[in-house]
């Protein structure tokens, strides 16, 4: 049986039945194929949403004008992002040691 079906067959009445495919490709036939495929997404976009942070705190650092209170505001908005990224790196590591444990990829890199 399939769950994950990517093609639907619709017979009309006289004539040939048509089909129409998913749009997922051949590759996604299970679960681990989606977290792939889904990974190659999350990722690169967790990586632009770092920047914007980055870049975020950078600019209110300078526009703090010497204000205590907004150049804290300021670096630990800049260090929230550090750790992000520590975060984003640790997590994509861990997920390509997983594939390479359980089968599921090409391995770490």
């Amino acid at each position: 049986m399939k769950y994950l079906a990517q093609a639907l067959n619709i017979s009309n009445e006289g004539g040939t039945p048509t089909q129409i495919q998913g749009p997922l490709d051949e590759s996604v036939s299970s679960l681990g194929g989606i977290i792939t495929k889904a990974l190659g997404f999350i990722m690169p976009m967790a990586g632009i949403v770092l920047l914007f942070v980055l870049i975020s705190g950078g600019y209110d650092y300078m526009i703090s004008q010497g204000n205590a209170e907004k150049m804290k505001s300021a670096q630990a908005k800049i260090t929230s992002g550090v750790i992000g990224f520590i975060l984003l790196i640790a997590s994509f590591l861990i997920t390509r040691i997983i594939a390479l444990i359980f089968g599921l990829g090409e391995g770490i890199f």
